[in-house]
């Protein structure tokens, strides 16, 4: 999945803010998904620029998907 983010990433520059946290590794990712939840990896949060959660999808997903979650973004 990191290749296919990565790649939007630039696409989205100025749009859309990606974080990606380990949450084995990494003590704020763990935290994160402690808040949120998440039990499986990958899980992603979509986000709205006011804080609300617009979706939460868990495992992998197409990069179709994935652009189509992010344009849904407000």
């Amino acid at each position: 999945m990191k290749p296919v983010v990565d790649g939007l990433k630039t696409e989205y520059e100025g749009k859309v803010e990606f974080k990606l946290y380990n949450v084995e590794k990494d003590a704020e990712g763990a935290k994160l998904a402690n808040l949120f939840g998440a039990q499986f990896v990958p899980t992603f949060e979509f986000v709205n620029a006011d804080g609300s959660i617009s979706k939460e999808v868990v495992g992998e997903i197409t990069e179709a998907q994935l652009r189509a979650e992010l344009d849904k973004l407000k």
